[in-house]
């Protein structure tokens, strides 16, 4: 935990535990803000968790979230009501500390002159250069004149911005990049389900990611805020302005934890885990390493989510540790997908049926979690099947692993570069933006129709990298992405069904049939993804080595 102090009633700190709480509270602080709403990362702890643990420790606690980047006026003003109520020193905290403390300064400033609030918040660490700008132009965050400027700037310093800032160099190296992302760690999340089934540790599935970011490019340690593409200017948290000449948008997506009800109050607890968070992957593991009998339920929200095969791998795997310890007999399995099929490529269905009933599952189809209440082991579904009426349905459980609902995030939605739906709107083959010409995207956020998997980053990396480059030597694009997607469905321990498709689901095999036929489970693609994906994902992918990912040419029509 590190605490920077603003004023003598008034700290901030980047995203805090449950744990540091017991600390704050030694430090004398009486209350506790939490300006970050949850599900934004996925090693972020809810709020009801920091909230419980400020209870018991005697503080006050209050959740006034804003989305990153969008603190508005009247945010502000609510947060300084806040602030006047709760008794002081007063601890704020938000993902980096930056919205806490743009709150402050905006609801100082009809107190204290801009100077002091400048001079106090760079002492803790913090530039509010930008929003002294706002608070002297009304309220308004001019972008026609930035704090810094980029020949390319890229939001997100995921698997997809990393592996396309790494392709970039390799072709032009004199480029001059900015990555514009505020997380500390840097996670495989493909690995997560192999530390839900006691394959990995969780530590083996992060790396700083400072030691990650190609030499050469230059790091913003900020959360992303706000898109002019007409000014060619992307707004981060406390209102800087960063200029670009061309903009290649690939932030990830959102897990949405909130849309079910109950459900942020019991994760991690009462038998609820996800393997789609960092710290509840090995919560998954305790749960199915001690089930001897009872009921586990396993969930699937709609479509689209990232890697839609995860959920079922989950069950597989648990399915197979039950199995050889002899209790499969004993454990009921239910898989609740809130779609109508197993799997949405159909060559892959019958191999990946046939583990169902080996460990005789049940399969509750157009079955959407809404709510859970953890300390009763209950569990209410929607039952939505075509053209009937939808009818909640309520299940008891000792164990349940939650896939949370996702969407593109907050910023990304209210944006000018975002669809109807919310996505990132893209050309399909050339990742471009539709509307301007100077932007891309790639990875989970954009609304090209594949699937939403690490394995599809590393082949569009390479593609947007050879566009973005044609595109200052004035030329045409000339890559074009086919749709690239692989699942590798963990049917057992040792066995993978390896699903890899591209538009329209058609198969694209990475290798012949003879090595690994991948509608059948194969021993040699789980060892392809126990011992060699983690070392291409780390020392080949993000470093622009472009195995198996070489882009396919603009064909001329």
């Amino acid at each position: 935990m590190e605490t920077k102090k603003i004023s003598s009633g008034f700290s901030v700190s980047p995203q805090i535990n449950p744990a540091d709480v017991k600390e704050i509270a030694k430090l004398g602080f009486r209350a506790i803000v939490c300006n970050r709403p949850d599900g934004e990362g996925v090693d972020q702890p809810t709020f009801e968790e920091i909230s419980s643990a400020a209870k018991e420790a005697g503080l006050e606690v209050r959740y006034q979230p804003i989305v990153s980047g969008k603190v508005s006026d009247d945010d502000a003003k609510d947060f300084g009501c806040l602030f006047d109520e709760l008794p002081k020193p007063v601890f704020a905290y938000c993902r980096t500390g930056t919205r806490s403390t743009t709150l402050w300064s905006l609801s100082q400033a009809g107190l204290l002159g801009t100077s002091e609030i400048l001079r106090a918040t760079k002492a803790a660490g913090y530039d509010m250069g930008g929003v002294i700008r706002r608070i002297v132009n009304g309220g308004r965050t001019p972008t026609d004149q930035g704090d810094a400027k980029f020949d390319i700037v890229i939001i997100g310093g995921g698997a997809a911005g990393i592996s396309v800032a790494s392709s970039l160099l390799a072709r032009r190296s004199g480029l001059e990049i900015a990555v514009i992302d505020p997380a500390d760690i840097h996670y495989y999340q493909p690995g997560w389900t192999m530390v839900g089934g006691g394959v990995f540790d969780a530590s083996s599935t992060a790396q700083t990611m400072g030691s990650l970011i190609p030499k050469g490019v230059h790091w913003i340690k900020a959360a992303r805020a706000a898109f002019a593409p007409m000014d060619d200017a992307v707004i981060l948290d406390g209102c800087r302005v960063v200029k670009y000449g061309r903009l290649i948008v690939c932030p990830g997506l959102k897990l949405d934890w909130n849309r079910i009800d109950g459900l942020v109050e019991t994760l991690g607890r009462n038998g609820v885990t996800s393997n789609y968070r960092y710290d509840l992957a090995p919560y998954t593991w305790d749960l199915v390493s001690s089930m001897r009998e009872g009921k586990a339920i396993f969930t699937q929200p709609p479509m689209p989510i990232k890697c839609a095969g995860a959920p079922q791998k989950a069950m597989y795997l648990s399915g197979d540790h039950w199995s050889r310890n002899g209790v499969i007999h004993k454990i009921d399995i239910d898989f609740c997908n809130a779609g109508g099929v197993l799997f949405g490529v159909k060559d892959y269905v019958p191999a990946l049926e046939r583990y169902v009933t080996k460990y005789d599952a049940k399969l509750n189809f157009f079955h959407n979690l809404v709510a859970i209440d953890g300390a009763a082991k209950k569990a209410w579904f929607e039952e939505t099947k075509p053209d009937e009426k939808v009818e909640r349905i309520e299940k008891s459980f000792d164990m349940i692993h939650v896939c949370p609902p996702q969407m593109a995030p907050d910023f990304i939605r209210v944006s000018p570069l975002a669809d109807a739906a919310g996505w990132v709107d893209v050309d399909q083959a050339t990742l471009r933006h539709k509307s301007f010409t100077n932007v891309w995207s790639l990875g989970d956020v954009m609304n090209a129709p594949n699937a939403k998997t690490a394995a599809a980053a590393r082949k569009q990396a390479p593609v947007v990298a050879e566009n973005v480059v044609a595109d200052i030597d004035g030329k045409s694009p000339v890559a074009q992405c086919d749709g690239y997607g692989s699942c590798p469905l963990t049917v057992e321990r040792g066995r993978i069904v390896l699903a890899e498709f591209g538009y329209g689901g058609t198969l694209q095999p990475s290798f012949p049939k003879w090595l690994i036929d991948g509608t059948q489970p194969s021993r040699l693609a789980w060892l392809l993804k126990e011992k060699v994906l983690p070392p291409v994902y780390w020392k080949a992918m993000l470093r622009g080595k472009e195995w198996l990912a070489k882009p396919e040419k603009v064909t001329s029509s």
